[in-house]
């Protein structure tokens, strides 16, 4: 669900109450925020996200089979929502991550996805901020234990507080429809180019450096590009007001003293720990 500015993409999981009325357009009123942001700009029917109206038995939904896909020229591109900067880690070979996941449904149901498909609720599928589209991450309710594995195809979701938005299938069988959210782990599934070798990125829980915020969004975002291929951990940029701030991370726990010091030695003086 990239920026409405950019490429006009869905956004997953606007959990936003409506707060204001809808403009009536025989009365000439102009549409305001929250309308806006609720209905990505008039894309979507619904304002609030909501399950299907009968809910069906899902215990049939398998797993997301990981294989091998090429990465997709529509899903792929940095993008911009709400004016914060968004960067998609093109390289990224290992991940894991831990934080509260949410799920989307009806209001996406049948709408195009960030890589140009259809988001269809009842699959396995999944929306992430800054994984490359398509991935496969294994997801683990950390509460109940429960685990699935999801095709990542989509944006999402933009809330600092959360790092993945499930479908209503997921979420069906990871036990979090009633309450919304969970806290989970994921981990990045790769597959080979030739398909014969599938691997789950083993790396233990990371922590995340911030280098340095500056007000050039140009620098960080060529710095972030570029550290994130020299070291092979994802960088990005957060906005926050008129700064930009570059991070990196999750770095496996092994691996967080040594590029630290790294860092700090290239000149990074004020790079620090944010776990």
């Amino acid at each position: 669900m990239n920026s409405l500015s950019k490429s006009l993409l869905p956004l997953a999981a606007l959990m936003l109450a409506a707060c204001s009325s809808q403009p009536d357009p025989e009365q000439g009123q102009t549409q305001d925020d929250a309308y806006d942001r609720e209905t990505a700009g008039g894309r979507y029917a619904l304002r609030q996200d909501k399950p299907p109206g009968v809910a069906p038995n899902l215990d049939h939904v398998k797993d997301a089979v990981p294989r091998y896909e090429p990465y997709t020229r529509q899903g792929n591109k940095n993008y911009n929502v709400w004016g914060q900067d968004y960067e998609v880690w093109q390289e990224v070979e290992n991940y894991q991550d831990e934080g509260m996941a949410s799920w989307y449904g009806a209001k996406f149901h049948g709408y195009h996805t960030s890589n140009g498909e259809v988001y269809d609720m009842y699959t396995m599928t999944a929306a992430h901020k800054n994984l490359p589209l398509p991935s496969f991450v294994r997801v683990t309710n950390k509460e109940n234990g429960k685990q699935v594995v999801v095709r990542v195809n989509d944006r999402g979701p933009f809330h600092d507080d959360r790092v993945l938005d499930v479908s209503y299938a997921a979420a069906y069988k990871l036990g979090m429809l009633n309450t919304g959210t969970a806290p989970v782990k994921i981990e990045l599934i790769k597959v080979a180019p030739d398909g014969q070798e599938t691997r789950l990125a083993k790396v233990t829980e990371g922590k995340h450096i911030q280098l340095l915020a500056t007000r050039s969004a140009d620098k960080a975002k060529e710095l972030a590009a570029r550290l994130s291929k020299e070291y092979g951990f994802p960088a990005r940029v957060e906005r926050q007001s008129e700064w930009y701030r570059l991070q990196m991370g999750p770095i496996p726990a092994n691996k967080t003293e040594n590029t630290l010091t790294r860092l700090i030695a290239e000149g990074y003086a004020q790079a620090y720990f944010l776990n």
